[in-house]
């Protein structure tokens, strides 16, 4: 069922946006980590889920605003802000989730997630919001935060640790070994 209603909800995401590149694009950023919500939201797992998409949303925007108007964030079509590209990082995101948490018994299904994702990116390049190592980083960006932001993994706990220890020195807690 949850298979169908991905399929079903990809299809009417394409039929129902005007016929160009870009626009495909947006939307499908869109859908893939909505789709994915839904599904952690079903299995129970949302909390976690939002955790990591706003860790990506951080990575992102941070790096976008953090880099100003060095050459490697410079688009194509003029401007700032295009490294690495936000649309290719969420779609990368939203398409990971479904694959490892949602679709795993459907090799059609996946193939259809990470294509959608990766026609994504291509739309941002024939649009000339960004060049290919923006899509690229992005993509991978995507990936990896959703594969290693999840809860019990040790990139988490790095980070976590400077959060924890601030946190008692408040309290007045001792540390722990």
């Amino acid at each position: 069922m949850r298979n169908a209603i991905i399929l079903v909800v990809l299809a009417l995401t394409v039929l129902f946006t005007p016929p160009v590149a870009e626009r495909y694009g947006d939307r499908l950023q869109v859908a893939l980590p909505l789709l994915a919500l839904g599904c952690a939201v079903v299995t129970g797992g949302a909390g976690e889920y939002l955790i990591r998409f706003v860790a990506l949303e951080v990575v992102v925007h941070g790096s976008k605003n953090g880099l100003g108007d060095m050459a490697i964030n410079q688009r194509p079509s003029g401007g700032i802000h295009g490294f690495p590209s936000g649309h290719s990082a969420a779609a990368s995101f939203g398409a990971s989730a479904l694959v490892h948490e949602c679709i795993q018994k459907s090799p059609i299904v996946k193939a259809v997630a990470i294509i959608a994702a990766g026609f994504v990116g291509a739309s941002r390049i024939e649009a000339e919001k960004h060049n290919i190592w923006q899509v690229l980083v992005g993509i991978i960006t995507g990936y990896v935060i959703e594969r290693a932001f999840r809860r019990n993994q040790r990139v988490r706990g790095w980070l976590k640790a400077p959060f924890v220890a601030i946190s008692r020195r408040i309290k007045g807690d001792p540390e722990k070994p």
